[in-house]
């Protein structure tokens, strides 16, 4: 009997060595055709940017094309369906910003994934964080007495954003929340409305990109009170971090960011090789430069880290949503 038990033993494990020779051989090999990356925006926006940035050195990397698929809609969400629907391939990718990650599960009732079982992290590619911009002329110079005007006159304060939901909107809040005050919405269309409306002083403030907000400061029309990021940022270094300022918490943190990710049940030797590909990529001084013209700091990283972030802003962001509801 023993010796039955121990053949069968010895076969099976024949078996699971021959199936993983066989699956690092064929990761070895990998990749023999074209690789497809969808991307969750239009040609010319900052994420098909960021994509072509990596998909073409990529490319030259692996020996094969990387084809950059633009699936826009539903801020993101449509790239990530179209990338499942094959299935995990090995061949089919997505570099998407955190939102189709992040907060799309709390926004869109038939979304049709679930990030934490369908979605393989890859990694981590670049973050922007969010600067709180007030007309200058703004009664406030420091985040500190915007936080004072903000708690002498709750709801007083206006801010502008692209809608509810949008990452704008949501950081408001978050920051709001956390500073104990209280800011009144008004959604827009775009962010070049909120920027208009803040220099007409028909709103009070916003929260956007600090290289949508930085020529309105060069020209002297706006002022910047703080930066989202834990660290100062490098287009805007001597904009404060509001982490630790004006009773804001040490670890506040609110940032846009961008991801390579894959279908889950791809290849694991895949994920691995491609994440030392990508952090080979962001290494390069020339990847950054490139980056940090369009906004954005390049940020490497394990899959492991990634899978953390979209864990960790996930339920922060969950909060906010939640807290915005109730509110209304």
């Amino acid at each position: 009997m023993f010796d039955h038990i121990n053949r069968r033993g010895v076969a099976i494990a024949t078996v699971m060595a021959a199936s993983l020779l066989s699956t690092t051989a064929m990761a070895a090999d990998w990749p023999t055709a074209p690789l497809h990356v969808f991307v969750g925006f239009p040609a010319g926006s900052s994420p098909d940017t960021i994509a072509r940035l990596v998909a073409n050195p990529l490319s030259k990397a692996l020996g094969q094309p990387v084809i950059v698929e633009n699936k826009p809609g539903a801020g993101g969400v449509i790239a990530i369906q179209q990338m499942l629907a094959g299935g995990a391939d090995d061949y089919s990718f997505g570099i998407n910003i955190n939102g189709p990650l992040t907060t799309a599960p709390r926004l869109i009732s038939d979304l049709g994934y679930d990030p934490a079982t369908d979605i393989a992290p890859i990694g981590l590619i670049a973050t922007s964080p969010l600067v709180l911009a007030v007309g200058s002329d703004f009664p406030a110079d420091t985040l500190s007495e915007f936080v004072d005007l903000g708690k002498a006159d709750p709801g007083a304060i206006s801010y502008g954003s692209v809608g509810e939901g949008s990452g704008a909107h949501l950081t408001a809040e978050l920051f709001a929340d956390a500073a104990g005050i209280e800011l009144f919405h008004i959604p827009f269309q775009s962010y070049a409305e909120v920027t208009t409306s803040i220099l007409a002083k028909d709103i009070d403030s916003g929260f956007m990109a600090p290289s949508a907000a930085l020529p309105q400061v060069q020209a002297g029309a706006m002022k910047m009170l703080g930066i989202t990021s834990l660290q100062p940022f490098p287009q805007v270094p001597d904009v404060p971090v509001m982490a630790g300022q004006a009773g804001l918490p040490d670890d506040f943190r609110a940032e846009l960011w961008n991801a390579f990710i894959a279908p889950a049940g791809t290849d694991p030797e895949i994920i691995t090789r491609l994440n030392a590909e990508l952090n080979t990529i962001l290494a390069r001084p020339e990847t950054q430069e490139k980056l940090l013209s369009i906004g954005w700091e390049a940020h490497a990283g394990t899959p492991e880290e990634l899978a953390d972030r979209i864990v960790q802003d996930t339920a922060m962001w969950g909060a906010v949503i939640d807290k915005t509801a109730s509110n209304n």
